[in-house]
């Protein structure tokens, strides 16, 4: 490990040794920074925080400010997307604005973007590239096959800059600075990066990545589902990737881009010897269904690097697949709002991964949760956990589910960012976090509640009874149709080598899927229904790609895209519903 990699994670051990000091220190900074902000005087008028101590700080901030969700916040957000300079939420004005990721049904949801935004960014990287480095040391110089994708930006009425966080990412200074700085370079140039159209960009990432095949450390892209696309994808253009590089030609159906087609064609040279052996490789990888694809053509790669939790579970199968006996990395844990923290143990799989929090980024406060027992009858919270009042970083206690609250220097106070999260032990006197679930129902007719993780067991349930049948779950998502009486679940699947499954099993992925709900809500709903039966729809092959590229045309990034869980879009209902080419309901009810 270089110097410089060790300088940083001896930061990081200093500010998790004094995390309570650090997160007191953090708040306080963030309220004297903004002040003047019409929201905190709103809430803590001219109080001068620079004199309070620790404990007093604290106490009055909690007291004095409430809970926040988005929407509380959203009024303050579109005057500053309006063009109001006023200080609304921060001192600075706010030039930019981001596109959470998480927006599932097609409404934008702004989140402010500052200078702060991308540095905290950049230091993560920096850090969590410190702790791989300690499993597993890449060479200097190396390249790193990124899958990495800008969207392109647009502009308020009232002038301000938007785009997906990646984006605003990609296009900063501190960015620009960290690929010149960083002893591995990403195999694409800018132009690739920022095409703003992920079909070029693609193909010249594997182009490029295949050009430099010996030279590539890792494998990487934010989501999982990006880098399981880019492989999805390189079994339909291998060929004409192999022409590319025996000619040192670009394709010019597959990239027309001027910018983009100049900045690959500087790089790549005629190579027939390399595209002998890709051909050969790929041909042998075709009889294998593709299993090894990555260190079969990338032979020094040590790991594939990417977020793997959440909502990118479903993929881990898939990506699993194609990295053969690479290692799979998660990585770091943040939202648009804020990053939270760091993955210190890289050699943990996927679903075991922890991350320590970071104290200096944001001050972070814990909802305890409590889950209530499946007897009761109260119905009044919004999902199967019942809160305590917030408590500061220093009082989480090991074991016990928290919702962690954001107060950052971009303008969210007390923000529930709700996802659920335990914590698993600590790293000094910083806790280490295991996410659970996003909180946010996605389910529910009357009285049944359902989680994005409660359907991703479900899902799972399910599709097990696919695995000696040659298909495969691709993708899926699900609507609560209430459009007739009894309301019912609909989940849509897309399946690859669906027509080698007889219909009666389908049948009962549909039967096991709707037994192998939990919550009693939607089983006493079931039983007397009052929900109706779960209904299983297959869709054509290429839907969910129809849906990744409607959200694309509407200014998301594929780096950042997740497929929406649950939807009630009309757009995406359209797209599912037109392309259904088999329908079941289940019998698991029935009397």
């Amino acid at each position: 490990m270089s110097c410089r990699e060790s300088d940083i994670i001896g930061w990081f051990d200093a500010a998790a040794e004094s995390a309570a000091a650090q997160q007191t220190e953090t708040l306080r900074r963030i309220l004297v920074r903004n002040h003047a902000a019409e929201y905190l005087q709103k809430w803590l008028g001219d109080v001068d925080v620079q004199r309070l101590e620790a404990s007093a700080l604290e106490s009055l901030f909690a007291s004095s400010v409430p809970l926040a969700s988005h929407a509380d916040l959203e009024p303050y957000i579109r005057r500053i997307a309006d063009g109001e300079t006023t200080p609304l939420l921060t001192q600075e004005p706010i030039t930019t604005l981001s596109l959470s990721s998480g927006t599932t049904e097609g409404r934008p949801k702004y989140v402010p973007f500052t200078r702060h935004s991308s540095e905290t960014t950049l230091q993560i990287f920096k850090l969590a590239a410190a702790y791989r480095s300690r499993m597993y040391p890449t060479r200097e110089k190396g390249r790193v096959l990124e899958f990495i994708y800008s969207s392109q930006r647009s502009k308020t009425k009232g002038g301000i800059t938007v785009g997906t966080a990646t984006t605003h990412v990609y296009a900063s200074e501190e960015f620009k600075m960290k690929q010149h700085e960083t002893k591995s370079y990403t195999c694409s140039p800018q132009e690739v990066i920022s095409s703003g159209d992920y079909k070029q960009s693609t193909y010249c990432h594997l182009l490029l990545g295949i050009h430099y095949a010996k030279e590539v450390e890792y494998v990487t892209s934010t989501f999982a589902y990006s880098v399981v696309q880019a492989f999805r994808s390189f079994q339909e253009v291998w060929r004409e990737i192999c022409v590319d590089i025996r000619d040192g030609t670009l394709s010019p159906t597959r990239v027309s881009i001027p910018d983009v087609r100049r900045a690959v064609l500087e790089v790549i040279r005629p190579n027939p010897d390399l595209a002998s052996k890709i051909e050969a490789r790929c041909q042998d990888l075709e009889k294998r269904d593709w299993m090894g694809l990555i260190p079969e053509l990338w032979p020094n790669a040590k790991y594939v690097y990417s977020i793997m939790t959440g909502s990118m579970q479903p993929y881990l199968s898939k990506l699993s697949h194609y990295a053969g006996n690479l290692a799979l990395i998660s990585a770091d844990y943040g939202s648009t709002e804020s990053w939270i923290g760091v993955n210190m143990e890289p050699c943990s799989p996927p679903d075991k991964v922890v991350f320590a929090v970071i104290p200096t980024f944001s001050y972070f406060e814990f909802i305890p949760l409590r889950r209530q027992s499946h007897d009761t009858d109260d119905r009044q919270s919004t999902d199967d956990f019942v809160e305590d009042n917030p408590v500061p970083l220093s009082q989480v206690k090991m074991g016990k589910e928290y919702e962690i609250v954001l107060t950052t220097f971009t303008g969210l106070y007390r923000y529930r960012l709700g996802d659920v999260v335990e914590v698993t032990g600590f790293h000094r006197n910083t806790p280490k976090l295991n996410f659970i679930c996003r909180r946010k129902l996605i389910l529910t007719v009357n009285i049944d509640k359902n989680t994005e993780k409660d359907l991703q067991s479900v899902v799972a349930r399910g599709s097990q009874i696919l695995r000696n049948t040659g298909a495969e779950l691709v993708d899926f998502t699900s609507h609560a149709d209430i459009g007739k009486q009894p309301g019912h679940y609909i989940i849509y699947w897309e399946i690859e080598g669906e027509g080698e499954v007889e219909e009666r099993l389908l049948e009962e992925c549909c039967r096991e899927m709707d037994a192998a709900f939990v919550d009693q809500g939607y089983i006493v709903s079931r039983k007397c229904n009052s929900i109706g039966p779960l209904e299983l729809c297959i869709v054509e092959k290429g839907t969910f790609k129809k849906i990744m590229e409607n959200f694309i045309a509407n200014g998301a990034a594929l780096s950042q895209f997740k497929t929406p869980r649950c939807t009630s879009n009309p757009v995406l209902l359209r797209i599912l519903n037109v392309r259904t080419i088999k329908k079941f309901h289940s019998t698991a009810y029935a009397s």
